[in-house]
């Protein structure tokens, strides 16, 4: 495997949790995996960790990002802003080469809904949606962005469940969305785009948002037991 091979199959394995946050990413077991030599292999960590999929820590090592509570929630306040600001901006600045490559990532992402993968389904909506990040061309929301969508990535393939048909709804309903925001972003109107980007947040937001919140039965099972 080349570099960027070596490198989309962990960001794949980080978004999809087959390494879970906090995981030591130990570079001799890597070095002999990938077969590549440790100098490369950090060059690829590095670069994971400028994305928000690694942190780096000084005499221990690189470790996948963590998913704390705190982190949690400051994504459930953080996303839609920024998610909103980043879909404007996509259709103000989107080049046709750009708009061409999200129609074949769409592709992919069809094929994964339609083959009930729930990793590539994860990967190729992340991609979908890090390609709208460099659309918009900025450099001080894309950073922010960038992490959000691992995270984002994350807590979906944590509340994903194939065989329940309401989630399959919803993955639809997303594949629609998307359908939408590129002709949306192709026309240049970015008022579209946002109130697209509002109605997509909402099919996960309830479930996001179970996942972060504490379960209300465990404060009602203590009440009666007190």
């Amino acid at each position: 495997m080349d570099k960027q091979a070596i490198y989309d199959d962990l960001k794949k394995q980080i978004l999809t949790l087959e390494l879970e946050p906090g995981a030591a990413l130990d570079e001799v077991s890597l070095s002999e995996h990938y077969r590549i030599s440790r100098t490369p292999l950090r060059e690829i960590l590095r670069g994971l960790a400028g994305e928000g999929c690694v942190d780096i820590v000084n005499n221990r090592g690189a470790y996948v990002s963590s998913m704390s509570h705190k982190v949690l929630r400051d994504f459930f306040v953080t996303a839609p802003m920024i998610y909103s600001a980043v879909g404007r901006l996509a259709a103000q600045n989107a080049r046709t080469p750009q708009i061409e490559q999200i129609r074949d990532i769409q592709s992919k992402f069809r094929a994964a809904i339609e083959a009930e993968s729930s990793a590539d389904m994860v990967y190729w909506n992340q991609c979908f949606h890090a390609l709208m990040g460099q659309m918009a061309d900025n450099p001080y929301l894309k950073p922010s962005y960038d992490r959000l969508l691992i995270d984002h990535a994350r807590i979906s393939q944590t509340f994903y469940r194939p065989r329940d048909n309401q989630m399959a709804a919803r993955m639809y309903s997303a594949l629609s969305h998307h359908d939408q925001m590129i002709a949306a972003i192709e026309a240049g109107d970015s008022q579209a785009v946002v109130d697209l980007i509002v109605e997509h947040w909402e099919l996960s937001r309830d479930l996001i948002e179970y996942f972060v919140k504490p379960d209300p039965l465990a404060f009602e099972m203590a009440a009666v037991n007190s």
